[in-house]
């Protein structure tokens, strides 16, 4: 079963995840942080991964230690659920248009971490959530979950627009790495033997 827990609990923040590759993504998000709920119900959704997130953090401060703890944990349990990536695609790439934005996502699921992020926000707030998390979230997601990312915008002058379609490129791409490769069998998808 591709499937992983991974629960995190630190002075600032106490997370559990539960992902399931296979799942029809199903999703119970809840951290606290609306926007942020509303974008991981997206990134479950369009990947087609089950996910449950519960979060409690220390809000009072302000969204940054919940948001980037919790894709610290969905990295996490992303990496877990892989396992030795037998075979999967490994590669994923989309372009999501929404409305006047046209962002484009593609990853691998090598192991070895990366960000490339080119997606300016045109505004510093989506009603009271910091658009900087946006980056944050994924920059803790491609470094706990080993994971290859390159996001940028195309066009966009809505933030709103910019972040939910810059979630659900990322989960599209994911989607198509994740799912199993007919013609490769069991191997893993590298020259190397292993990911």
């Amino acid at each position: 079963m591709r499937s992983a827990s991974i629960t995190r609990k630190t002075a600032e923040t106490d997370i559990t995840v539960m992902v399931d590759l296979d799942g029809t993504g199903t999703s119970e998000i809840q951290t606290g942080v609306g926007f942020f709920d509303h974008m991981l119900d997206q990134l479950a959704r369009h990947s087609l991964i089950d996910m449950h997130v519960r979060a409690t953090g220390d809000l009072h401060i302000d969204d940054h230690h919940t948001v980037e703890d919790t894709g610290i944990a969905i990295g996490q349990a992303l990496r877990q659920a892989l396992g030795e990536k037998r075979g999967i695609q490994r590669y994923g790439q989309c372009a999501l248009p929404m409305d006047d934005t046209l962002v484009t996502a593609a990853l691998d699921l090598s192991g070895r971490p990366w960000l490339a992020w080119n997606l300016p926000m045109t505004a510093e707030r989506i009603g009271t959530f910091d658009t900087e998390l946006v980056r944050e979230f994924f920059q803790a997601l491609s470094t706990h979950g080993g994971i290859t990312l390159h996001v940028d915008l195309v066009r966009g002058v809505n933030s709103h627009h910019i972040a939910e379609a810059a979630f659900k490129g990322v989960a599209r791409a994911l989607r198509q790495a994740v799912e199993a490769d007919p013609r490769k069998g069991h191997a893993v998808p590298s020259t190397k033997g292993t990911l």
